[in-house]
């Protein structure tokens, strides 16, 4: 009589892994303080290693992905206006989200008033580097040197390329067809390899956790507890509420399901506070457990990764109005209004790593003249809430890639329901059936 064992689902793991890295960094940060060896040999030493080679074999997936899988998708198009409409919709869904984001985040910091009676005359100086303008980062979206976009990881860079090449492959008739088969054969092969790399996540993630919570103490949570805790519910707010009523809106389909199959790309996204380290896991969700057709989701969700960033935007709405409450600084409508157009047009330019939206929030600030040393007290919690707000940011990311492929009727149904779509074939590629004949 055989009997099996019930495996932990790669959710289940990545949450233990969490948990344990978490109890792990504090029971270091409490014990084990005053213990150099602790913290040279196995907090800079094991875990810094284990999560950076956790980090860089998703980075490492991000620009070939990006590329083939874009080059695969828009090679199938026949018709280049296609192209233009999916563009235009992308786009159009990616501005308002965030716009709605800025505007609830505002809202809700003018409602709740974190930065109420605080003292932040003791902040110290914020030294920001310069926002591009958006001129600039229109000019910059052109690629000069493909290869050198490739090796910088500039995503925006690469997805024009990309475009560009996939449109020339389905207009050179019988080589194009050769090329595009060559390239259909490599995002399988890729394909495979984010499945594989995906085993590793619950050892990255417990190597993550454990890093960051010993230099991260509660008191730094406590004392910004007011900003912390209306950040946070706004995030959740938006990540459930606006999306689970845009998606139903748009699509007539169960927000639920999708935030169950979206669990796996949501762990990611919050171990690594990148958006596009996090690129290989949205695709491979958006395409094997939601349902979406690959031309679909090769061009919006790097797209997202780079122009979507509701999650930043948030906290850019809700730090404006800590800020200028704790200074006691009155903004008008036509601030909030400032607010709300900048943000919005920064989230084009932000890139999807971790801290950038510090920077973004300087360029923000300056708009409505707060002074940009506020920046200095909220950064104490920011490496946290950098974590929620990336997994908000992925978490649009295939919520308006199931709607622009509801909306092209490219979205399988019958997969999008099917509560074990992309399980059985990750069962297949990572845990071949053993051979019981031995």
């Amino acid at each position: 009589m055989q009997t099996q064992k019930k495996k932990m689902s790669l959710t289940g793991r990545i949450v233990l892994g969490m948990v344990l890295g978490i109890l792990t960094g504090f029971a270091i940060r409490s014990l084990f303080a005053e213990t150099s060896f602790v913290y040279e040999y196995i907090v800079d030493g094991l875990f810094d290693v284990g999560g950076s080679i956790f980090i860089a074999s998703l980075q490492m997936l991000v620009v070939p992905l990006v590329f083939v899988s874009l080059v695969c998708g828009t090679s199938t198009l026949k018709d280049i206006s296609t192209l233009g409409r999916l563009g235009g919709k992308t786009l159009a869904f990616y501005i308002t989200t965030t716009a709605i984001a800025i505007t609830l985040a505002l809202v809700m910091g003018n409602i709740f008033q974190p930065g109420a009676g605080a003292d932040l005359a003791a902040a110290s100086n914020f030294a920001s580097k310069e926002a591009p303008s958006l001129g600039q980062v229109i000019i910059n979206m052109f690629p000069t040197n493909p290869i050198n976009s490739m090796a910088e990881g500039n995503t925006l860079q690469i997805i024009v390329f990309a475009i560009l090449f996939g449109v020339a492959i389905s207009a050179a008739g019988k080589p194009g067809e050769r090329i595009a088969s060559i390239f259909a054969d490599l995002n399988d092969v890729i394909m495979k390899l984010v499945a594989l790399l995906m085993n590793i996540a619950p050892f990255g993630v417990f190597f993550l956790m454990a890093r960051l919570f010993t230099g991260l103490g509660l008191d730094a949570i406590f004392n910004l507890f007011g900003y912390f805790l209306v950040l946070s519910c706004t995030l959740l707010l938006h990540g459930f509420v606006v999306y689970g009523t845009l998606f139903k809106v748009f699509t007539g389909l169960s927000p639920r399901i999708f935030l169950k199959k979206m669990e796996d790309a949501i762990m990611f996204a919050f171990s690594t506070a990148s958006s596009n380290a996090t690129i290989p896991v949205t695709m491979e969700t958006a395409t094997k457990r939601l349902g979406v057709k690959n031309r679909i989701a090769s061009f919006t969700v790097p797209l997202g990764a780079t122009i979507n960033m509701d999650g930043t935007a948030i906290m850019q709405g809700v730090a404006t109005a800590f800020i200028a409450q704790a200074f006691n600084i009155d903004l008008t409508m036509g601030d909030y209004l400032m607010v709300i157009a900048t943000a919005t047009l920064a989230s084009v330019g932000t890139a999807g790593v971790p801290g950038v939206g510090l920077i973004m929030l300087a360029m923000v600030l300056n708009q409505v003249g707060l002074p940009v040393e506020g920046i200095a007290i909220i950064m104490g919690v920011d490496r946290l809430l950098d974590m929620i707000r990336t997994a908000v940011n992925i978490t649009g990311d295939s919520c308006v890639t199931c709607i622009v492929a509801k909306t092209e009727g490219e979205l399988d149904v019958e997969r999008f329901n099917d509560p074990h779509a992309g399980e059985k074939e990750e069962e297949i590629h990572l845990h071949p059936t053993p051979n019981t004949n031995a």
